[in-house]
């Protein structure tokens, strides 16, 4: 979800730049900087970043220069200005207090400034900041698919090898199996004709050990997940979440083959597996 979109205009009237950044998040975390006069688009500006970027940490920056500012964006009371004027230059001569700040403290008292906003002109501004708004967003939102478009590719990568890896364990699992028969039964043959017990028995036993490394449904199952995982990676968006939840399956899958199968050489693939997994798991946070 890491993206960028810039756009701007400057006519004979007014100078705007829209600059969008955005980061990874599970939600849709935004942050508006804007000029005072448009505060109260900001629900309207929710609307249009919603409408574009699913979800992410959005720092949205809108930049208004007005060339055509020959009166003042606000209206000062004179009167009101000479009033605390005199009453604060009266009450520090009696206290025999500086009189150095008396203008400035006057300036700023309450009510003597106001800002004079003309609504026919706020709607024409509006509406081409909107425009740039709209672009950048847009921008944004096209440099996100095209860094999609290269998870993508990696993605398809990962899975190649973990499946090449997988078929690697299953032509390896049998060689496995035997070798562990053979070593039973060296182990065990002298024991077996010197002393008295229940073969019965001991079959099933067998039969039980065998039952417990065999890796065959953890491998379908593995297959299955790998296949559902590229399907919903070629759908069209909002797949980031199932992603993350079918890799969290994947891992299940392998952490059991490798712990089922007791090893050394298949343990090699598992962990080639496993690192292909975790590149998986890192970049998924970045798909929408």
């Amino acid at each position: 979800m890491t993206g960028y979109g810039l756009a701007g205009i400057e006519n004979d009237k007014f100078i705007i730049s829209v600059e969008v950044k955005t980061l990874n998040s599970k939600f849709l975390d935004l942050s508006i900087r804007s000029p005072k006069q448009f505060s109260e688009k900001e629900f309207e500006i929710r609307n249009l970043v919603t409408k574009i970027l699913d979800r992410g940490k959005v720092n949205l920056v809108i930049e208004f220069t007005n060339k055509e500012g020959a009166e003042l964006p606000v209206a000062i009371n004179e009167e009101l200005f000479r009033s605390y004027y005199a009453t604060y230059s009266r009450l520090a001569d009696a206290s025999g207090a500086k009189t150095e700040d008396l203008f400035k403290l006057a300036l700023q008292s309450p009510s003597v400034i106001t800002h004079v906003v003309e609504k026919t002109s706020v709607s024409e501004e509006w509406e081409a900041v909107k425009v740039i708004l709209e672009e950048a967003l847009n921008k944004c939102d096209s440099f996100r698919k095209d860094e999609g478009a290269v998870l993508e590719s990696k993605f398809l990568e990962n899975l190649t090898v973990i499946r090449n890896c997988l078929e690697k364990i299953k032509t390896a699992d049998p060689i496995r199996k035997e070798r562990i028969r053979t070593r039973i039964r060296a182990n065990f043959k002298d024991w077996l004709e010197e002393n008295d017990f229940d073969k019965n028995r001991f079959e099933q036993e067998l039969i039980y050990y065998f039952e417990k490394i065999d890796i065959t449904e953890e491998i379908v199952r593995l297959e299955t997940h790998l296949d559902y995982f590229e399907k919903n990676l070629l759908e069209e968006s909002n797949q980031g979440k199932k992603l993350g939840f079918i890799s969290q399956e994947i891992g299940r899958e392998i952490n059991t083959i490798g712990s089922k199968a007791n090893d050394a050489d298949m343990q090699r693939f598992v962990v080639l597996m496993k690192d292909e997994l975790e590149k998986i798991k890192e970049q998924s946070l970045n798909i929408l």
